[in-house]
């Protein structure tokens, strides 16, 4: 079982789904992806994390985000489910939800951790850049459901510090000020930002959101 870490390529799979056989690749494209995966299906706060995503699918879409959520029950069931979830969310699940009954897909991203479950993955997330290397890993325990507008807030810092030489503070929020890369001279840094550098430390300088 391998150990991923961040800047590893994300392993690439193709297995069945709740819309039929999927590649991971393939179903990425060019874009982002965010894979996210469950415990097991019929489970209390899976159902609510789904329903959720399901609910932030534009959100993702603006960012040029592709969803793929992971259980180790098999399609026909995640159909079933997805009835549940739908109902009791009052929403459309609007993308696929993979069908890893042999757990192919769960070894690869190393999912089931035997300290907490042998059989049952844990809530991994994994964000992949178009170049399909993983920018971050996060692992929730079975009990503590994943905070959806914390997913959205790294995808933003993600996708701005990989296209300008910044990197975004404590709760940093779209459009709010940003950290010059330390790489970068104070000089340079007033050069190539021409909302302008406040000098805090010559370690630490801010300038404004590039992108704002």
């Amino acid at each position: 079982m391998a150990t991923i870490r961040l800047g590893d390529k994300a392993p690439d799979f193709t297995a069945d789904s709740s819309v039929g056989t999927i590649n991971f690749y393939d179903y990425l494209g060019d874009g982002w992806g965010i894979l996210f995966s469950h415990p097991a299906d019929f489970t209390p706060v899976c159902t609510t994390e789904l329903g959720t995503a399901a609910k932030f699918k534009d959100e993702f879409d603006k960012r040029n985000v592709k969803m793929l959520a992971l259980s180790v029950d098999g399609a026909s069931s995640h159909n079933e489910w997805i009835k549940d979830i739908n109902e009791v969310q009052n929403t459309t699940v609007n993308f696929p939800i993979i069908a890893d009954e042999n757990k192919k897909v769960s070894d690869l991203y190393d999912m089931i951790h035997p300290n907490a479950d042998n059989n049952l993955t844990v809530r991994s997330v994994f964000i992949i850049a178009p170049d399909k290397t993983v920018k971050l890993i996060i692992t929730y325990p079975a009990s503590t459901g994943r905070n959806f507008y914390e997913l959205l807030r790294v995808i933003d810092s993600l996708q701005l510090t990989a296209y300008h030489k910044v990197a975004t503070p404590a709760n940093w929020k779209q459009g709010e000020s940003v950290v010059v890369s330390p790489a970068i001279s104070t000089e340079d840094a007033k050069e190539m930002f021409k909302k302008g550098v406040e000098e805090v430390k010559p370690y630490l300088r801010m300038t404004p959101d590039p992108t704002a």
